[in-house]
């Protein structure tokens, strides 16, 4: 009896045994979860954001103001990083936030093709906007993508102040002692 109970304790503990070797195989797997979080990022980049835009008075009785250099700026550097859930797009507008163009000019800014740094869907740039305080389309079509950061990559922005666009807006202008500095807006957000 004795060994017919050893017999049968032997017999449990090498079926335990292999039971658990057959839980271990050549093959084990675990989870792993990947996040990639959204992403809607927009920067202006320049040695100073802040820039001066002016007419070129006349040196001549008769003759007009003009606008050549002086009313012109493409020192602005606009960089974007956007990662888009599913097949959603974004687009940058811009818009006059505070102040306005004075009576009798126009306000304009083209963004410029986009730099060959970064990657991805960074969208396409509109024709020259007239500034106004109402937002205005200027990069549609903007995916996930990047664009690097600074000065030479993104889109350059190029400002350029003109008369409104007939010569009666010329009896419009007034001389400003202290000019206002104009706010102006870019927001990136989901189409």
């Amino acid at each position: 009896m004795k060994l017919t109970k050893l017999f049968f304790a032997a017999v449990i503990v090498l079926s335990a045994n292999a039971a658990f070797a057959q839980a271990d195989s050549k093959v084990a797997t675990h989870l792993v979860t990947i996040s990639i979080p959204e992403v809607a990022l927009l920067d202006l980049e320049a040695a100073s954001t802040t820039i001066t835009l002016a007419g070129t008075a006349p040196t001549e009785a008769g003759s007009p103001m003009t606008f050549g250099a002086a009313a012109t700026n493409a020192t602005i550097w606009m960089n974007y990083s956007s990662i888009v859930k599913g097949a959603l797009v974004r687009k940058v507008t811009v818009a006059i936030t505070n102040g306005a163009v004075p009576d009798g000019l126009k306000l304009t800014v083209l963004a410029s093709a986009a730099s060959a740094d970064g990657a991805g869907t960074k969208g396409t740039a509109v024709a020259a906007i007239t500034l106004t305080n109402t937002a205005s389309d200027i990069v549609t079509g903007i995916g996930s993508t990047w664009t690097g950061d600074g000065v030479n990559k993104g889109r350059n922005l190029t400002y350029q102040l003109d008369y409104a666009g007939t010569a009666t807006d010329y009896a419009d202008l007034r001389f400003v002692d202290i000019a206002a500095p104009l706010t102006i807006t870019y927001t990136l957000s989901d189409i």
